[in-house]
């Protein structure tokens, strides 16, 4: 049997609006249901990072706190070790004189004698006062730090000879050279000449050399 529907159209569009409108209303309240959950969670959220925010300024307050107490501590050490490094430099590349004149006593041939000596260190860069770095010697494998010079008289050109292989000899000590012989005169034998070498950092005293390693 079919049936007939004998309410009026006006009736009928009525219950469908009803209906549309029931429908929207509910899924309006839904989404704002939604909106209200996602909002109580995020101020939940903002809360606690404000909670941390907060922990974290007053831990960083401590920090300082302690990070001004321990100061001092750390000025005096970096004064300990300014000092220390000056009182390295003040040794660096620091030679005995002593026992360079010993060591001149036992090279020095029997056949000659010395009238002068004069021995001087090279300032070295990044010292008060330096001047230029010492040049690298390549057949010692090292940087010079200075130089020592001599005057004397000796007999025979072979003593001199001998002279500058002995000094050679010396730890630290290179590049021995002579600058000049002058015979006294004629068929005299006997020979004025100055000469000269260069010191190494292996000449330098143990304080010495360990200043130059700063």
């Amino acid at each position: 049997m079919s049936q007939v529907n004998l309410l009026p159209p006006e009736l009928r569009q009525r219950q469908v609006l009803r209906r549309t409108t029931s429908i929207i209303i509910a899924a309006g309240l839904g989404l704002l249901a939604l909106v209200g959950i996602f909002y109580f969670f995020q101020t939940q959220r903002l809360a606690d990072a404000q909670a941390e925010l907060a922990a974290q300024e007053v831990r960083n307050v401590e920090l300082q706190t302690q990070i001004a107490e321990l100061q001092p501590f750390a000025d005096l050490q970096a004064e300990l070790q300014a000092k220390e490094q000056l009182a390295a430099s003040m040794f660096l590349n620091e030679v005995s004189w002593s026992s360079v004149l010993l060591d001149v006593s036992r090279v020095i041939p029997d056949a000659s004698y010395l009238t002068n000596l004069t021995g001087q260190i090279t300032a070295v860069a990044g010292t008060p006062g330096a001047g230029a770095a010492p040049a690298p010697d390549a057949a010692a494998g090292s940087a010079l730090i200075g130089s020592i010079s001599f005057q004397g008289v000796a007999k025979e050109t072979e003593t001199i000879a001998t002279w500058l292989t002995r000094l050679e000899q010396v730890e630290g000590w290179v590049n021995a050279w002579v600058s000049s012989a002058q015979e006294e005169g004629p068929f005299s034998g006997i020979y004025n000449f100055s000469s000269g070498l260069d010191l190494t950092l292996a000449a330098a005293t143990e304080r010495g050399q360990e200043g130059g390693q700063l």
